[in-house]
């Protein structure tokens, strides 16, 4: 019964994937040799002899042939030898075959278990290995099981892999048996526990790595991805550049009436997504990336200012985009806060000076106030007076109250 049970985990250990036979050999007999120790208090004049292909191993004890003997487990007396008519001498090497019964069933059992924890450590390795090697590419898989918290995803061979709800893209839902790709997000192993496999479809790199799939250029390394930044599941833009001056790097991302991009749009859950030429010019870059709004003037300070972007009217909310998601992703494409600022168009007779800068008002409305009301690129009494109180409420974050209290010594100012 307990050689069949060690055959079983040999049987096992052989069918392992991704192990050397020398590796195999090696793991095989240190767990022997451990259970020898333990058994005959040292392991060190035991030869093993393992058949992986027949699942079996034969072990050998050696001892030298004494006269009286003083040590046990590498000695024999001449007079045990040749008692069945050897003809053994004094101080040659006795073998004696050890049979798996001699280990006893509790011995067997510490090998068997030995094995098994192995064999696991090892499949864990192979699996942490195989994955940390993967990070970056885009895995599909089939849904396993769904969590509030969680999707348990399953590989061809049955490992788990794990789409956390924070790299899922807000109100998408998965269900048993539906298949998913994201990108393989990171590899962990924790207290030597299966290593835990995280996906995501929220990172920048999973939308690069679909651009490389649809749009042969970006694969072929024709056209280059400089930068991608995502609002996931509302906008997303990505800047290519092309070393090639016969292709143009849009188009080709786009693909003729957007057949290379709608897949992707779709795969995001109708994510938009805004493909713009790569320049390294500040200034051109962030009028491509605040399109289609146009912009009057373009303020850039120190390395640690923000930058102020002035537009008409008409173009600011163009410019901020569906809540703040379009002045959000140009700054996070730029590198630098930008903050777009309400120009006023002169009217005949009007000069600059009949406006009045917010900043003015310190003294009455508070900081923070303000502050609110110029990123929503109200900079001025007049640019604040030209719209709803309710518009100002619901874009600034503003109680009605403070509101229109703000308008009221904004109107004071003027009737002066």
């Amino acid at each position: 019964m307990e050689k069949t049970e060690l055959r079983d985990a040999f049987s096992e250990f052989k069918n392992l994937k991704n192990i050397d036979r020398p590796t195999m050999m090696g793991v095989l007999e240190d767990v022997f040799r451990t259970q020898l120790a333990k058994t005959y208090g040292s392991a060190d004049n035991f030869d093993i002899i393992i058949n992986i292909d027949k699942g079996d191993c034969e072990i050998y004890w050696n001892r030298e042939v004494v006269e009286e003997v003083e040590d046990p487990n590498t000695q024999i007396a001449l007079s045990e030898v040749n008692k069945d008519g050897e003809d053994y001498e004094i101080g040659e090497t006795y073998a004696t075959k050890v049979e798996m019964k001699d280990f006893g069933r509790r011995g067997i059992l510490n090998i068997r278990q030995n094995l098994q924890g192995r064999i696991m450590d090892i499949e864990k390795a192979n699996l942490y290995n195989k994955y940390t090697g993967k990070i970056g590419e885009i895995f599909t898989g089939e849904v396993y099981q769904t969590w509030s918290k969680e999707v348990l995803i399953l590989d061809e061979d049955g490992n788990e892999l794990r789409l956390p709800k924070s790299e899922q893209i807000p109100g998408e839902h998965f269900k048993k048996n539906d298949t998913v790709r994201a990108i393989i997000k990171s590899v962990e192993m924790k207290n030597n526990t299966t290593p835990y496999i995280v996906l995501s479809r929220t990172s920048n790199e999973f939308l690069e790595k679909l651009f490389e799939q649809e749009v042969p250029e970006i694969y072929d390394g024709l056209i280059t991805i400089k930068k991608v930044v995502r609002i996931p599941g509302e906008r997303a833009k990505v800047a290519v550049e092309s070393y090639d001056e016969r292709i143009d790097p849009i188009g080709a991302c786009i693909g003729v009436k957007g057949a290379r991009i709608i897949g992707i749009v779709r795969e995001l859950r109708n994510e938009n997504i805004d493909v713009l030429q790569w320049t390294s010019n500040t200034q051109l870059l962030i009028q491509r990336a605040l399109s289609p709004a146009k912009i009057s003037s373009i303020v850039t300070g120190s390395d640690d200012e923000k930058i102020k972007v002035y537009m008409l009217p008409d173009e600011v909310k163009k410019g901020i985009g569906k809540g703040g998601c379009n002045i959000k992703l140009a700054s996070m494409l730029v590198g630098k806060e930008i903050e777009v600022w309400r120009e006023l168009p002169k009217q005949d007779g009007e000069s600059e000076e009949e406006d009045v800068l917010l900043s003015e008002f310190s003294n009455e409305i508070d900081q923070w106030i303000i502050d609110k009301l110029e990123s929503i690129g109200c900079d001025t009494a007049k640019s604040v007076l030209a719209l709803s109180p309710a518009d100002i409420a619901k874009r600034a974050d503003l109680e009605d109250e403070t509101v229109d209290e703000v308008m009221k010594i904004l109107r004071a100012e003027f009737e002066d």
